[in-house]
This record gives structure tokens, sequence and C-alpha cells, in this order.
């Protein structure tokens, strides 16, 4: 009998127990939305959601759905703009953090 855990599980209690872990995995989901790769990115930010926030308390943060906010985030999710802004306001507010973008020539 092997004694494993649900990857999901794992980066869950990452998540809970190392906020410099929390904090990389919101940078990752940001530049991944910047830099084209969406479905990747809202499924980084789910995770953060499940492990901090809840999608029950981002339900009441954002003033939209729990549902919705799962449809959203998944790998088929289309949130707005503005959807996506709240979102990522709410976490960044969870995660003590601000975001700050830099540009680079592709030289």
């Amino acid at each position: 009998m092997t004694l494993t855990r649900d990857f999901k599980e794992t980066v869950n209690a990452r998540i809970q127990r190392d906020p410099t872990f929390a904090v990389a995995l919101f940078d990752e989901a940001v530049s991944l939305f910047l830099n084209g790769e969406p479905e990747t990115a809202r499924l980084i930010l789910r995770d953060l959601v499940n492990a901090t926030v809840g999608f029950e308390e981002l339900a009441i943060e954002t003033s939209k759905p729990s549902k919705s906010l799962h449809r959203m985030l998944s790998a088929k999710g289309n949130p707005t703009m503005d959807s996506l802004t709240t979102i990522i306001a709410a976490l960044r507010k969870r995660l003590h953090v601000d975001i700050k973008v830099q540009t680079v020539s592709c030289d």
C-alpha cells in the first residue's frame, strides 16, 4: 500500500504554510496572463483562492456568485477584465503584495 496525497492537497497545504510560495504562485499567474497563457494563469489563481480566501469569501468581497467565480477560474473560463481585476485585487490584499510590471526588450 502506497501513501500518496492528491497534488491539489499538497499545493493547498504548501500555500497555507508558506507565504513566499503563495506570492511566487501569484507572481507566476500574473506573468502568465501578461504573456498570453490565460488558461494556466486561471488554474493557478483558482488554487490560490482555494488555499487563501476561499470562493465563498471571495464571492462576498467581489459581489459575484461563487459559482460564477469557479467558472471564471476554470480552464475554459472567460472572465471579463473587470472580474479578473477584482479577483486579483482580492488576492493582492490577502497576500499583502503589490504588482510592478517591467517590460524588457526581446532582442
